[in-house]
């Protein structure tokens, strides 16, 4: 068996982190790394960068919509050509920081967005592909199932999917919107339950505890989660005395 850890790193928010990066680094095997739209600046993604050497992590790109007001997490309907142009950019800005790019992930309001939005989806996508021609090579995008897989597999692009491990999943396979019951988990115990379940069995218990089969080839933990590091720890453990290798795909 063998599967991804993924997080959300280089959130720095007018130059104060907001996780322990280092702590997070050491145990996953993919990052996303922040790359200005929603946080983030030159400064932490050449550090993301470092450590995400030092500690042989796959570096990803975490394009969100500019809006670093809100932490990119409010809905938005921007111009197509201008959130291409946004997500190119940030692609460019975290490349020039020195990152060996495998893959991109957007964040926040943008990540659900490009789910249910062909358009916002396209718009995306064709940055990525831009940026993958220039590369010479695929450039795999992660997600949730919807739009941003068929935008993806049109532009042939890889689309690996993920699941989540501290956040609540809706009967229909959504995420429980930040701020209602549910939405959040950050027990270790049962985030490292989670992680097992899925690995093993493919499916995570919803808010209502019904079972939802869920195919991922990637987890992911939120890094500003204030209990992410003892759940990352928890995690890992869990999958390494269970004989998982925890490995990035890209």
């Amino acid at each position: 068996m063998r599967v991804d850890l993924n997080a959300d790193l280089g959130e720095t928010v007018d130059g104060m982190p907001t996780a322990d990066d280092e702590a997070m680094f050491a145990v996953i095997s993919s990052a996303n790394v922040a790359c200005g739209g929603h946080a983030g600046d030159a400064v932490s993604m050449r550090e993301a960068v470092d450590r995400a050497a030092r500690f042989g992590v796959a570096v990803g790109a975490h394009p969100s919509y500019d809006d670093r007001e809100h932490f990119g997490r409010v809905p938005r309907d921007p111009d197509p050509a201008d959130l291409r142009a946004s997500v190119a950019a940030q692609l460019d800005a975290l490349v020039s920081a020195g990152a060996d790019l495998r893959y991109v992930k957007p964040h926040g309001a943008l990540y659900h967005a490009v789910s249910a939005d062909p358009v916002q989806a396209a718009a995306v996508v064709a940055a990525v592909a831009d940026h993958a021609e220039r590369l010479g090579r695929p450039l795999p995008v992660l997600g949730l199932p919807g739009a941003i897989a068929g935008a993806a597999a049109s532009a042939g692009l890889p689309f690996v999917h993920e699941a989540f491990l501290d956040r609540g999943y809706t009967a229909a396979g959504g995420l429980v919107p930040r701020g209602e019951a549910g939405a959040l988990i950050d027990d270790p115990a049962r985030v490292a339950e989670r992680a097992l379940r899925l690995v093993r069995d493919g499916d995570v218990e919803t808010v209502d505890g019904d079972r939802l089969a869920v195919e991922a080839a990637s987890l992911c933990l939120h890094g500003d989660t204030p209990s992410a590091v003892a759940m990352a720890r928890a995690v890992r453990a869990a999958l390494d005395a269970a004989g998982v290798e925890v490995r990035a795909p890209w």
